[in-house]
């Protein structure tokens, strides 16, 4: 069986993956299986090995806005650890962390089929996570510039932002915000104006993530949904893994099956399971 027809059939058939709890919900919000993929283009052993820790950098992270954020209580991460949400959000790092990928995943881009399923929720809840890990400087990027809602999870500006700098409006350290409290950066989305994916497509782009990369041990990026747009495909070949989130009993699998393959396969590290009952 192929590794796209494996991933498929996980993504089904879910019941053979652990769920969890019931979180507050918006739109896209809800419940979140394991991984149910692999990020080697053979089949994964049983068990996986550690992949190598990524390297601590000795650049000083570029300096950046500190806030006291009010964070949506979808992050369930910060405001109900002890959560069983919480809990699956860890097992989610966990999983991410020990995935034999043949090298270290400082960029992960996180996207879906579509819209409404959840992907933005993981992205943040998966980078809190994250930044609560001893010593790790984590940054999360919303790259949705067509529908962002990162700034609104952690009650933040939207402007400026990722954009912004692109365009030059503003500089990577005027558009970073620290959030006090949590040890995490977030770089929103900014004033993309009408053509997003031309901006991400910009050596630009490649620069600030290039950076981002130098500054931060793991870069959790939110990026627009798989298909139809072509932003996924611009923005794959400059980071190190890819994760898909599916909403279980509302996505399709042709669609899903379509936005596996708008990934490059050799950087598809698994699928998350939505909403699964």
């Amino acid at each position: 069986m192929s590794r796209i027809q494996n991933i498929l059939n996980k993504a089904e058939h879910d019941g053979t993956l652990r769920r969890m709890h019931s979180v507050p919900e918006a739109v896209g919000a809800g419940r979140i299986g394991t991984l149910a993929g692999a990020a080697t283009p053979a089949a994964p052993p049983p068990m996986m090995d550690e992949i190598d820790v990524a390297a601590v950098h000795d650049l000083p992270p570029a300096p950046a806005r500190a806030l006291s954020a009010r964070l949506d209580p979808q992050l369930v991460v910060a405001v109900d650890a002890e959560s069983t949400a919480a809990e699956q959000y860890r097992a989610l790092r966990t999983r991410i962390a020990h995935a034999d990928t043949g090298g270290p995943v400082t960029l992960l881009l996180i996207t879906s089929p579509g819209r409404g399923e959840g992907k933005t929720l993981t992205a943040a809840n998966l980078a809190l996570t994250m930044a609560q890990e001893n010593h790790q400087r984590v940054c999360v990027v919303d790259a949705d510039l067509r529908n962002p809602r990162m700034h609104a999870l952690f009650g933040l500006p939207e402007t400026p932002g990722l954009a912004d700098v692109l365009t030059g409006r503003a500089s990577l350290e005027e558009a970073l915000v620290t959030v006090e409290n949590h040890h995490i950066t977030v770089l929103p989305a900014g004033d993309a104006g009408a053509h997003p994916a031309e901006l991400l497509g910009t050596a630009a782009m490649r620069r600030t993530l290039d950076t981002l990369r130098s500054q931060f041990d793991r870069v959790v990026i939110d990026a627009p949904s798989a298909a139809p747009l072509a932003d996924v495909g611009i923005l794959t070949p400059l980071v190190d893994s890819v994760l898909l989130v599916v909403r279980a009993g509302m996505t399709s699998k042709p669609a899903i099956h379509e936005a596996v393959h708008a990934i490059d396969q050799a950087k598809l590290l698994g699928v998350v399971l939505n909403e699964a009952a």
